[in-house]
């Protein structure tokens, strides 16, 4: 089993990875570092108003995995008539860690400051470079390391008030799709995702649990806005408990989040535009988008 479950990933990465990068429409920039950059797409349909998706991409928070191998799910759902957000934001080093791991996880505050520097822009930047998109229908949609991302995007004015991030009101979102999601740190700690990412997102163990109320998506409920989780059951990369276990967190906290589990579907193919499961995806998004 270990082997077929090994070969399984090894060949649906290769398929989301194997569609060639699709050219943004115009390229926008939301701050002067090289990483604070969102790339744009029409809705296909020619559409003079469409609903706007946020799309996060994943990767561990890790510099080698930038926005590029997200631009043909990105097309994919402007083909399904969706205006499209592909946000850049810093990441952790492309130096490998101490410990032979592999690259380090994010920047602690800088991966923050641009999640929410980028959604703070991104109604002036649809309105001057993408006017066929409707920010009032907002949806924000992250997968694996973007995940946590965009569950934390919806859930700023939950944060301590210290916290540069905070708001006061909750984000004008319709709502948050969450693919495979990085989306309870204490769980993910514990099944060791992505070779110790979270811990390193959040600069390491000795501040790990200082730093989990500015960070974990599984503290920061109940949101108020739609929220649901896609997840494939036989995810290896983030397995299933780790959406299950904040699904969990938000029945504590009296909040009902959709949680829909997909048979022998692993991480990659929620946004993998070859793949079923890719369709399921863009369907969730429509639920809340329109």
């Amino acid at each position: 089993m270990p082997d077929d479950a090994a070969a399984r990933d090894e060949a649906e990465e290769a398929s989301a990875f194997s569609h060639p990068v699709v050219p943004p429409d115009v390229t926008a920039a939301y701050g002067d570092h090289p990483d604070q950059v969102v790339d744009f797409y029409a809705p296909r349909d020619g559409a003079d108003s469409a609903p706007l998706v946020v799309a996060l991409h994943g990767g561990a928070w890790r510099a080698p995995y930038d926005r590029q191998h997200l631009t043909p799910f990105a097309d994919f759902l402007a083909r399904r008539g969706f205006a499209v957000a592909n946000v850049e934001y810093r990441r952790g080093s492309s130096l490998p860690q101490q410990g032979g791991r592999g690259p380090v996880a994010g920047r602690w505050p800088e991966t923050f400051d641009d999640i929410a520097a980028a959604l703070d822009a991104l109604p002036r930047l649809v309105r001057d470079v993408l006017p066929q998109g409707d920010p009032r229908r907002t949806v924000v949609v992250g997968h694996s390391a973007g995940g946590q991302l965009a569950l934390w995007a919806a859930a700023r004015h939950l944060l301590p008030e210290d916290a540069p991030w905070y708001t006061a009101a909750p984000a004008p979102l319709r709502g948050v799709v969450a693919l495979a999601p990085i989306a309870d740190f204490v769980t993910a700690r514990d099944l060791d995702v992505c070779s110790g990412a979270p811990a390193q997102f959040l600069g390491g163990e000795a501040v790990f649990e200082e730093r989990l109320p500015y960070a974990d998506p599984a503290a920061l409920l109940p949101t108020g806005i739609a929220t649901t989780l896609v997840q494939g059951r036989a995810d290896t990369t983030v397995p299933y408990a780790v959406a299950e276990a904040y699904a969990d967190a938000a029945a504590k906290a009296g909040e009902v989040v959709g949680l829909t589990l997909l048979e022998d579907v692993g991480h990659f193919p929620l946004i993998d535009p070859a793949a079923d499961a890719c369709a399921v995806v863009a369907e969730e998004i429509a639920q809340l988008a329109w």
